[in-house]
């Protein structure tokens, strides 16, 4: 059957990549969507073990429109199940909501099938995920947003969905066997995702009773879970400046239940060179510090950057994730080798990888 994997603007690659890497299939990758062919259980797979996604759904029919119409004419699907209810996520600008879709889908469906709308507890979810002038249809198999995190309860306005941290340790090319430094760790999802990497440890192990799948297909967790390695040893260092911050990130990591797998200390930035051995880090990865006046953020990137280039080994690499990359370019002390636009929600933030 046809799947479809949903994601952040920018981070296409990185999905197509965790599939194929999960169920060794190649993709095809549009804007914000990946799309492949799997089965039932591979499709089962992907939202338990996934890490990079906002939705998987078996994908029923997808199309250009120009109008509202355009969809409700093609939104004939037959559905194997004796309730449904429609759901609709849009990105871009239509002139209807994703409520009204939501609606007239359900009756154009209902019109075609045998079936009852059952809105709280329903057999399958029918998901409608619109991206400009595209449409796609589908079963949704996991029913909840696979970018949040069950363990995130203490948050930072600063910090990012789960599926973005992930992705900015791929990009890192972070591997279990690599020191990991994040040092503005703010509420940790950067070391929290890289810590469930490294040991193969489901970021939804604490969440299997959610999944929308489990009405109608069968999934071995155990097996899943069986693989962890949970005694991997690995380092990842997890800094802040702020105490209440730190105090987050532990509490998050805990709730996660990985918290023995990181190492946590408050530290300012300008005291890296002597709280961290010299060429002894991997990958630095982080969401930088926002400042208004540009002249404090040049000064405290630059001190930054000369921090970063003491630590990071000859082959090392940082990642940052920003708002302002002009700023940071501009205070930059090591080679940029690729910048990456990505959206979290509506706003636009840029990633910049950097080699020592």
């Amino acid at each position: 059957m046809k799947a479809l994997a949903i994601t952040n603007k920018g981070l296409e690659s990185i999905s197509a990549l965790e599939i194929k890497e999960l169920i060794g299939k190649k993709c095809k990758i549009g804007e914000t969507v990946v799309s492949f062919e799997a089965n039932e259980n591979e499709i089962c797979r992907l939202c338990y073990l996934g890490r990079s996604f906002i939705k998987v759904i078996e994908l029923l029919d997808e199309f250009d429109f120009k109008t509202k119409e355009d969809i409700l004419k093609n939104s004939g699907i037959k559905i194997d199940a004796k309730t449904f209810v429609v759901r609709c996520q849009r990105e871009g600008s239509h002139d209807f909501t994703s409520q009204e879709i939501s609606e007239e889908v359900g009756e154009v469906i209902l019109n075609n099938n045998k079936v009852k709308v059952e809105l709280e507890n329903p057999e399958k979810i029918v998901f409608v995920y619109i991206c400009d002038n595209k449409c796609y249809i589908g079963i949704d198999y996991a029913g909840i947003d696979l970018s949040k995190r069950e363990y995130k309860i203490f948050s930072h306005p600063a910090s990012v969905r789960g599926n973005i941290a992930y992705s900015l340790i791929r990009i890192a090319d972070y591997s279990r066997k690599k020191v990991l430094l994040d040092p503005f760790c703010k509420s940790g999802e950067i070391c929290i995702e890289a810590a469930l990497s490294a040991c193969g440890l489901s970021q939804n192990f604490y969440n299997k009773k959610k999944f929308a799948f489990l009405k109608f297909a069968e999934f071995d967790f155990e097996k899943e879970d069986k693989k962890a390695k949970l005694d991997e040893k690995v380092e990842i260092f997890c800094f802040d400046t702020i105490g209440a911050n730190l105090k987050a990130a532990e509490k998050n990591a805990k709730i996660a239940g990985i918290n023995k797998k990181i190492n946590f200390s408050r530290i300012d930035t300008d005291w890296l060179d002597v709280k961290v051995k010299e060429k002894s880090v991997d990958c630095i990865v982080s969401i930088l510090p926002d400042f208004k006046e540009e002249r404090i953020a040049e000064k405290n990137y630059k001190e930054f950057f000369y921090q970063a280039k003491y630590v990071l080994k000859i082959d090392g690499v940082a990642v940052l994730l920003c708002k302002k990359p002009g700023i940071v370019k501009k205070a930059g002390d090591l080679k940029l080798v690729e910048e990456i636009e990505i959206m979290s929600g509506k706003q636009k933030l840029a990633v910049l990888k950097y080699n020592a």
